[in-house]
């Protein structure tokens, strides 16, 4: 896929890494600070957060006047032009739909680099024995009942040992969920390549070749919480389908580190049904998240270990052999490959 917006990156300084992001990245209430400072220095946004709110995201409780306080600024700003008192705020290199590898590759190099190596001190084994070629769906296990640290880290270094623009498969709370709208930049998760987890959107991606993160358990692995930290839960067979059906090859990835993202936690599910969110973790950690709500993209400092098979799998083959239903083979597949990756995440925690 081309580019959206190449003057982006070529009309605009470089992305600084300041002693004020270095603090960001250590104090634990300022992780949004970075994603969003990042974003208006690329594509200016008058509606975004201003630097007074971000100063009140370091208070206890200062998010929620920080929020206030853009929401009446908003509405304010609003008021004003429907009264033809205001000209409508110019927005210089807005948000599209469409993904911008440009400026994944400027967040993967200014920001996620950092975090990556520096906090979570993520590492990918056996780098040199990647394949070369797209297509390639990239599956992975997925815990930590937090912000998707585990398949952001895994995009990062494969990005950086293959020239790939590789899109993760999101759940559509990242696109649509009306906080998240609050928490991050209009479009963040499109332009930085995410892909719905809807199957018109996963059918479109896979129709256009790329290389697709995919966390076969979804959100009953995210979900899962501590107890089952270690237990994969059940696969989706979407990914199945079109492995078999496009001839597109699999390639499984182990991480170790991430149940430890968010420990000790457990959903409580009529909580997360209330609030209309697909979990409610609850934690030693939440009083703390509750005093600093921008918080909710930070996860614990842990070391994230990366393991992957060199051989590919292929799935390609008819999934109708010898009459059998369709559903009932690529459940199957699934069945199968999700019992090779527990072997090895078995295999891996004895080691260490």
């Amino acid at each position: 896929m081309q580019a959206t917006n190449l003057s982006t990156k070529i009309s605009t300084p470089t992305y600084q890494f300041s002693w004020f992001d270095w603090f960001c990245l250590w104090y634990p209430p300022a992780w949004l600070i970075l994603f969003n400072r990042h974003w208006q220095h690329y594509k200016p946004d008058p509606n975004g957060w201003k630097w007074f709110e971000y100063g009140l995201f370091l208070l206890p409780g200062g998010f929620y006047l920080a929020l206030l306080t853009r929401w009446l600024r908003l509405k304010l700003q609003w008021v004003l032009i429907r009264c033809g008192l205001l000209q409508p705020p110019l927005i210089i290199n807005s948000a599209s739909e469409e993904p911008d590898p440009v400026y994944q590759q400027a967040f993967r190099d200014e920001i996620l680099t950092p975090i990556v190596k520096r906090y979570f001190r993520a590492e990918l084994h056996q780098a040199d024995q990647l394949p070369n070629a797209a297509p390639v769906i990239i599956t992975i296990n997925h815990a930590g009942m937090c912000f998707p640290w585990d398949c952001v880290c895994l995009g990062l270094l494969l990005s950086e040992q293959r020239d790939w623009f590789i899109q993760p498969l999101a759940h559509p709370i990242f696109f649509d969920h009306p906080w998240l709208k609050w928490w991050l930049p209009t479009g963040w998760t499109q332009v930085l390549g995410g892909v719905r987890a809807e199957q018109e959107s996963f059918e479109a991606a896979i129709a256009e070749r790329v290389v697709l993160l995919y966390a076969p358990e979804g959100w009953r692995g995210l979900t899962k919480g501590w107890q089952q930290r270690y237990r994969l839960a059940r696969f989706d067979s979407s990914f199945v389908r079109s492995s078999v059906r496009d001839r597109i090859p699999i390639l499984p990835v182990v991480c170790i580190g991430s149940e430890s993202l968010h420990p000790f936690a457990v959903n409580v599910k009529w909580l997360a049904r209330w609030f209309k969110m697909p979990m409610f973790p609850l934690s030693p950690l939440i009083p703390i998240f509750a005093l600093f709500p921008s918080m909710g993209i930070w996860a614990m400092r842990v070391r994230l270990q990366y393991h992957h098979s060199a051989a590919l799998v292929s799935l390609g083959g008819d999934p109708n052999a010898a009459g059998t239903p369709r559903q009932t083979v690529l459940h199957r597949l699934a069945r199968e490959l999700r019992s090779r990756l527990q072997v090895t995440i078995n295999h891996l925690r004895n080691e260490n």
